[in-house]
């Protein structure tokens, strides 16, 4: 065999960064390296993440000690709340520089607060392709100026690349409207980009139909790249049995954004437990950030105070690494998503690996939903409305307390199936077999 294949992975979110979409890097960077490619990782400093988004130390001791991570500086003077770092001309004026410093932004590239970023990334990508050259670039998104690196390598040196999405660029995954007009500076990128991809990746079939129309010439390059659970980080899947002497815990891990429809699940909650007494002294607990800051939004978490005599309660951030613990406390999982039929969300996978009840806090129209249909211990919401909340509540509550050990078996083996190793595999090896350096 040949020398190892040499991959550039870039990505701004990368460990110890705690957004969402991190979990996907980590793992296609940790995948690429344990199949014998040579990894290389282009993201943000640091500082980036403990000032902006908030990190998560835990995450950043899985990454493959062979992967080389290179981190470039990143400005987001938008967000600086630092007043001693304002120019004299944002604080005399906020609401007019913050209007101009957007405009600034979208010169280099058609995105807010991430523009400049994309010369920072394409000379820093330009330095490790000259330093040891590199035979794949693989870009995730978001933000999309990550794609202008592996653009840039590609017409410069003929590297090929992929386009990994996590959501959409043109598309609004919860609305299915389309963000951009097709004439825009955004659209005409993504076209080029498209046009000359080796692969693009999108997380569920619904978004890649909606691509595959907008670029039928393109449509065999793309795949459904599912997001998976990492089998390292799970929680304990064996068998825990039905619950029969003692109150029900119920419980969420993830982001709650501001789609998440966590009003209506807190009356819901508080419905279902004067209707039935299998949920008597029950309680639902909330792992994660409230939005997408440090900081909880003050909104959120006066909606779940106001519930705390019901048994509602906000637990914080928890560690990806220490996630399993969160876990061993649960009996029955809420799944709760914003509206939107392109929305899957990689928590259902995790969420698919205990074996748990599931309850769908979400439109029933979501992609999430194609995920989980055959799941036997399934429970979804007929529309979201607390009365609709309330009954599957009830319904989960019932099957924690009854169901037998042949349900509880055949829900873990259907979430076997979704380990994100066999999500990522094929496409990794059909590259593997096209790049130079890679033996047949």
């Amino acid at each position: 065999m040949t020398d190892r294949p040499h991959l550039l992975y870039v990505a701004w979110g990368f460990p110890p960064c705690r957004g969402g979409g991190v979990y996907r890097a980590l793992a296609t960077a940790n995948r690429f390296a344990a199949l014998g490619w040579k990894v290389t990782v282009l993201t943000a400093d640091r500082d980036t993440f403990f000032r902006f988004t908030g990190a998560d130390l835990t995450l950043e001791e899985r990454v493959d000690p062979s992967v080389e991570v290179v981190r470039v500086p990143f400005e987001w003077p938008i967000l600086e709340a630092d007043l001693r770092k304002w120019s004299k001309r944002r604080a005399q004026n906020p609401k007019l520089w913050s209007k101009w410093r957007t405009k600034q932004d979208q010169i280099p590239f058609p995105e807010s607060g991430y523009g400049p970023w994309r010369s920072v990334i394409e000379k820093a990508a330009e330095r490790i392709h000259k330093a040891h050259k590199v035979d794949l670039t693989v870009a995730t998104a978001n933000p999309h100026v990550a794609f202008t690196a592996a653009y840039h390598l590609h017409k410069k040196f003929q590297v090929p690349y992929v386009m990994d999405y996590r959501d959409a660029w043109l598309l609004d995954v919860f609305t299915g409207d389309r963000l951009h007009e097709p004439n825009s500076r955004a659209a005409r990128w993504e076209k080029k980009l498209v046009e000359s991809a080796r692969e693009v990746w999108f997380v569920n079939d619904p978004i890649k139909e909606w691509h595959e129309k907008l670029y039928p010439a393109q449509a065999g390059r793309m795949h459904t790249v599912a997001n998976g659970f990492d089998p390292d980080l799970v929680p304990d899947t064996h068998d825990r049995g039905a619950v029969a002497d003692r109150p029900l815990v119920f419980g969420y891990v993830g982001t709650v954004s501001p789609k998440v429809p966590l009003a209506d699940f807190v009356q819901g909650w508080q419905l279902a437990k004067e209707q039935s007494e299998e949920l008597a002294g029950a309680k639902a607990k909330i792992h994660g950030y409230l939005g997408y800051y440090a900081q909880p939004r003050a909104d959120m978490l006066a909606t779940i105070n106001a519930a705390a005599d019901d048994g509602v309660s906000y637990e914080g951030p928890v560690g990806k690494a220490e996630i399993a613990k969160a876990y061993d406390e649960f009996d029955v999982q809420l799944l709760m998503l914003g509206k939107g039929r392109y929305v899957t969300s990689g928590k259902v996978f995790e969420y698919l690996a205990t074996g748990l009840p599931i309850v769908s806090v979400h439109d029933p129209e979501n992609a999430a939903s194609d995920v989980l249909r055959g799941h036997p211990l399934w429970f979804p919401v007929a529309d979201v409305t607390p009365a609709a909340i309330a009954a599957a509540l009830i319904e989960a509550a019932h099957a924690a307390r009854t169901a037998d050990e042949g349900i509880r078996a055949k829900a873990r083996e259907f979430g076997a199936s979704y380990r994100r190793d066999l999500q990522l595999d094929p496409r990794i090896e059909a590259l593997a077999a096209s790049v130079k350096g890679v033996a047949a």
